[in-house]
């Protein structure tokens, strides 16, 4: 990956972790790693829910809205991501596991936009 696409990757990520903290939301953990199985983005706590959030940043004058990346194959990643997780942390919550997708869509010129979506899988 390129340094200046992993430093809008790396802006998106910490508009987003913003946004999830302005609403009341608990970051636990950014970039979460498991071996080759993957990243997950944030691992927040809402109340007693467990949230594994994706983040997808794009610029303004991409062909593809940033909501609209998150493909079939990487939400299947994301549960098993989100399992081994659970299976790291001493097991699932009591309000369970939710997974959100933040975009963060970035203009040319004024502020970015920041878009959340609870339960997106």
């Amino acid at each position: 990956m390129s340094r200046a696409r992993s430093g809008l990757g790396r802006y998106g990520e910490d508009l987003a972790a913003r946004r999830l903290t302005d609403t009341g939301m608990t970051i636990l953990r950014r970039n979460w790693r498991c071996g080759r199985s993957g990243e997950i983005d944030i691992v927040a706590r809402d109340g007693d829910t467990l949230v594994v959030c994706e983040v997808k940043t794009r610029r303004a004058d991409g062909f593809q809205h940033p909501m609209a990346a998150l493909t079939p194959q990487k939400a299947r990643r994301l549960h098993a991501l989100a399992e081994r997780w659970i299976q790291a942390h001493g097991g699932a919550p009591p309000g369970g596991v939710r997974i959100d997708l933040v975009g963060v869509l970035l203009p040319r010129r004024g502020a970015p936009a920041v878009e959340h979506a609870r339960g997106v899988v």
